[in-house]
């Protein structure tokens, strides 16, 4: 089941005959496409020996740490203590609970607000014609259908309640349990897929597991897992591993859509190519897509991590993504949330782009901005994705096209900022050089070339910071830099020029992509509150004299 979020901007994943969701409403009503169900069921004997961890657990985690133990909830850690009193009372382990809430949403619970699923909550508790979980948790914990939407403590009971449920269908006794590996047929029940789709689901939860996570959630709170060598019973899922080729693309791997959310053939020449956000996870896309009564799809679903790559529709067929576009268009789907540009990352752009020019090359589809497309500039579509943190320039710059627009602005933003010295070369040392040079460090002539003259001004710069003179401009030096200035007060709604110098700053400063746009919306919010919390400052999301002064020392 795809988290697929219906805010003001809808979701990404788009068919051609939108309905307006009316209050108390589920969004099947408004999916223009149809769904799948069932799982397999768990292998009855225990595997004694478990040396091997995970192979196929590659991806990486957002934020991951397997130091830390999990610290003993308290009053300032509401979203915990939920964890744990739903671990408890459903005999369920906190870390698969919190795990798979992860896996569902980051932890967000989008205040109550329903995906394209029908999901609820930071569990994603749904509610479609094909899965009544969200209806299933009310029986199962006695709480209002309306408190499980809106309230993450009773959401996150509910989600519990249900994964019990299904370990006792699977016949998981009180030893199983208390086995992490043994629930793995239970979870692949929870993502609501059959077959390949129901074990990359599991696997992805499982990867949680295995590499551990440390994350701040929107209301500034850390949430913690830490990893341990997993060893899963996939039972009647082992056989299930993605083993068949993109038939169009041989770098991807294919998982064929519903033949509901597409239609075989196409009544026009392919002549553009359609880049979403899925506004969810990629296995849950993936199994959306396989969904009949889903009535959406894409050609491709890219995943945040590692850039892996699903076929579902073939290029010769008409998917369900970008509605009068659908005709003409082959739509990308890449993993993540418009409002959160920490899933676009490096690998992601990379394996998107190269894609994106095979699919040019084949098709002969000009490589500009005019024929490589957001959803929101397809004609008729009222979407917002890929949103304001997708990078056009850079993506455009790796397909080897034009983006019709050149670069952004004053030169100092980037999606990420590397470390600068002497002999390097490029538009970040152009960076740093106008940067030095407006704060009275003579860096020389603003030209791209880190010579002496700009490491003399960077070690002095360094030394009226506090930080190690040693000229080179590493994380800390790129912080102080792209922060120094005026320091205003800045909280959500702001906009301006003090906000860019703080998006800047917060790319350097926490090495995930802050979106540079000037406005200071919930993304900026939620990197502000990270950055908070990993300096020991106040996790309040605003930015006063001691956010500002941890950042202009390079903290």
């Amino acid at each position: 089941m795809s988290c697929t979020w219906r805010i003001d901007t809808l979701s990404a994943l788009h068919g051609p005959r939108p309905t307006p969701l009316g209050p108390g409403a589920v969004p099947f009503s408004l999916s223009p496409h149809r769904a799948g169900a069932g799982m397999p069921s768990r292998a009855a004997a225990h595997t004694t020996g478990r040396a091997s961890v995970l192979a196929a657990l590659t991806a990486t985690v957002l934020t991951v740490t397997g130091a830390p133990a999990f610290a003993a909830p308290d009053d300032s850690q509401p979203m915990d203590r939920a964890f744990t009193r739903a671990a408890a009372e459903f005999d369920v382990p906190r870390d698969l609970l919190a795990a798979v809430g992860y896996g569902e949403t980051r932890l967000d619970g989008h205040s109550g607000r329903p995906s394209q699923a029908g999901g609820y909550g930071v569990m994603h508790l749904v509610s479609n014609p094909t899965n009544r979980m969200l209806e299933r948790a009310a029986a199962l914990t006695g709480k209002p259908v309306a408190e499980l939407r809106t309230d993450t403590g009773a959401n996150i009971l509910g989600g519990a309640a249900v994964l019990r449920a299904y370990a006792d269908k699977l016949g998981l006794d009180a030893r199983d349990r208390d086995d992490i590996d043994a629930w793995y047929p239970a979870v692949a029940r929870y993502g609501g897929a059959q077959g390949a789709a129901a074990a990359l689901y599991a696997d992805t939860v499982y990867t949680f597991l295995a590499s551990g996570l440390d994350t701040v959630v929107p209301g500034g709170e850390r949430i913690s897992v830490t990893g341990r060598p997993v060893a899963p019973q996939k039972g009647a899922l082992s056989d299930t591993e993605v083993r068949t080729q993109s038939p169009d693309y041989p770098s991807a791997k294919w998982v064929p859509a519903n033949p509901n959310n597409f239609t075989p053939g196409r009544s026009a020449k392919i002549d553009k190519v359609v880049v979403h956000v899925t506004q969810g996870s990629y296995a849950g896309s993936i199994s959306w897509f396989q969904n009949p009564t889903a009535e959406v799809s894409a050609h491709y679903v890219v995943r945040s991590s590692d850039g892996e790559i699903t076929q579902m529709v073939r290029d010769k067929d008409t998917a369900y993504h970008a509605r009068s576009a659908n005709a003409s268009a082959l739509g990308i789907e890449h993993e993540g949330f418009i409002d959160d540009p920490s899933w676009f990352t490096d690998t992601m752009y990379r394996s998107s782009a190269a894609l994106t020019k095979s699919l040019c090359d084949r098709y002969g589809i000009p490589k500009d901005r005019a024929h490589i497309i957001g959803h929101s500039e397809a004609p008729g579509n009222d979407h917002t994705d890929p949103g304001p943190y997708w990078d056009w320039n850079r993506y455009m710059e790796l397909v080897g096209g034009s983006s019709g627009g050149g670069k952004s602005g004053d030169g100092l933003n980037f999606t990420s900022y590397a470390t600068q010295q002497s002999g390097s070369t490029g538009a970040q040392v152009k960076a740093v050089q106008q940067l030095l040079n407006d704060q009275g460090y003579p860096a020389g002539a603003v030209d791209g070339s880190f010579g002496p003259a700009t490491k003399t001004a960077v070690a002095a710069f360094q030394a009226a910071r506090g930080l190690s003179a040693d000229g080179v401009v590493g994380p800390r030096t790129w912080t102080a830099l792209l922060s120094a200035g005026t320091t205003p007060s800045l909280q959500q709604g702001a906009s301006g020029d003090g906000v860019k110098r703080l998006q800047r700053s917060l790319t350097a400063a926490l090495g995930t992509t802050v979106g540079i746009d000037g406005g200071f919306g919930p993304a900026t919010v939620t990197a502000v509150r990270n950055y908070q919390t990993s300096r020991g400052l106040t996790a309040d999301g605003i930015v006063g004299p001691d956010t500002w002064a941890a950042l202009q020392t390079g903290r």
